[in-house]
């Protein structure tokens, strides 16, 4: 199983924490997930508002590329509608280049209305903007030189003059939906996914998971897709649930009441429904360990919400690495060695 890190990166103008400091914030924290042997920190793009405070996560990681060695650098999502596609494909060709190799570019098309009124775009279009610029991005980070006229975006002959280190950087296409997911999979693309933000139970994820693995069966495609899929639930392990519980039902309300548009699931309803991994050692190892038996690859365990302090952030982070792995490791040994990879993610 991999282990990873995610950031929404949610800022409070109105609390005692600055924007710097939530920068430092991230960036130790990623340092601190490289340190354990996480696989990966992603980050996400916002516009406008402060659920989230990176506008362009290329220059933040670029920033932690810098400060890590093994820790590959992803994004969850870059909003493609939003940029034009070369622009997109220079930031993160250069990051690739920084890293010596280790992006993971996570792609969306957004679903925030006040983002698409600031730059704007008319959001019933975003399906078919983020198809197009999509399309575009990766044959420009594979090194074609492309001409394209149509209806969002036209290049005549362009090629990138700094290309990737990977020969494939690896893009994972989120959804919120299971059509979404079907449609990935038939796609032969990676999936990422945010359970919290759609599905009504824990038990749901495995059909998210189930239609992801039937578009690429119904495609002729084989199962074995390294990552295949990802899903991002916000994590905070302690030594009991009741800890947990006091540690982070504040911090997890308070990060809930910056969401816009999407349900809003506090803390006790996101125990009942089971969309995140709070808890023991014991209640989150079990919860990973179903993840895995569902098909799940890759879990981005979302650490740093709602002004959670840096200590407990650490320590969450930590202890899902080395107390709860191992267990999922000795469940998972007992399954077919084929049954999933999870990673999780951080901040």
């Amino acid at each position: 199983m991999l282990l990873s890190a995610a950031s929404i990166s949610d800022h409070y103008p109105d609390r005692e924490r600055t924007v710097p400091a939530l920068y430092a914030e991230v960036l130790g924290q990623g340092i601190f997930a490289d340190e354990l042997g996480y696989h990966a920190l992603f980050l996400a793009e916002h516009h406008f508002h402060q659920y989230g405070a990176v506008p362009n996560p290329a220059v933040l990681l670029a920033s932690l590329a810098q400060r890590t060695k093994q820790l590959r650098l992803g994004t969850s999502i870059s909003v493609l509608p939003f940029r034009n596609p070369a622009l997109v494909a220079e930031d993160y060709a250069m990051l690739d280049v920084l890293s010596n190799g280790r992006l993971e570019l996570g792609v969306g098309s957004g679903y925030l209305k006040h983002e698409f009124a600031g730059f704007g775009i008319d959001a019933a279009e975003k399906r078919e903007r983020f198809e197009e610029n999509l399309d575009l991005l990766e044959r420009l980070l594979r090194g074609e030189r492309v001409t394209h006229v149509g209806r969002f975006a036209s290049l005549d002959g362009i090629r990138l003059n700094i290309l990737p280190i990977q020969k494939e950087v690896p893009i994972h296409v989120a959804t919120l939906r299971r059509e979404g997911a079907y449609h990935i999979g038939r796609q032969g693309r990676r999936m990422m996914s945010v359970p919290y933000a759609t599905l009504d139970s824990f038990e749901e994820i495995g059909g998210l998971v189930s239609e992801f693995h039937r578009g690429r069966r119904e495609a002729g495609l084989p199962g074995d897709l390294s990552e295949a899929n990802s899903v991002l639930l916000h994590t905070h392990v302690a030594t009991s649930d009741a800890e947990a519980r006091r540690n982070a039902a504040d911090a997890f309300d308070l990060y809930v009441a910056t969401r816009l548009y999407a349900k809003r699931a506090v803390y006790d309803d996101v125990i009942r429904s089971g969309l995140a991994l709070f808890g023991s050692v014991e209640t989150v190892a079990e919860k990973m360990s179903r993840l895995a038996e569902m098909g799940v690859d890759h879990v981005m365990s979302l650490h740093n919400f709602g002004l959670m302090p840096d200590a407990l952030v650490r320590r969450s982070m930590r202890m899902l690495m080395e107390e709860v792995m191992p267990r999922v490791r000795v469940a998972a040994s007992d399954r077919s060695p084929n049954s999933g990879t999870i990673a999780s993610a951080l901040v």
